[in-house]
């Protein structure tokens, strides 16, 4: 499936009742909530002895992505350009690949 495609399919499920202020908070705050969720199973695995639950953390990243496409329908962009941007982002931060010190020294407009 191609990336705009699940945009527009994930899309279908969006709450018509929302005004698109009220999507961009939705989606915002949902990105927050499902990051959260998987971060706690990591920290269970991590921490607290559990086995990875690569099952339920696949589910959160499906949540996560859903968040993602209706944040980026709130502003009337498209996945595919969001994720094509971001490649020229970090071509730009590390065009031979990652690179420690352009990490930690990075421009402030290198965001």
């Amino acid at each position: 499936m191609r990336i705009d495609e699940y945009q527009k399919l994930a899309m279908t499920t969006l709450n018509p009742e929302l005004d698109k202020k009220d999507i961009l908070i939705n989606g915002v705050m949902g990105l927050c909530g499902e990051s959260g969720e998987a971060i706690d199973i990591v920290k269970k695995w991590l921490a607290q002895g559990h086995e990875l639950d690569r099952e339920h953390l696949a589910k959160e990243f499906g949540d996560i992505a859903w968040y993602l496409a209706e944040t980026a329908t709130a502003l009337d962009l498209s996945l595919s350009d969001i994720f094509e941007a971001n490649i020229e982002k970090l071509k730009k931060r590390y065009p031979q690949g990652f690179e420690t010190e352009k990490s930690v020294n990075r421009m402030n407009e290198d965001f």
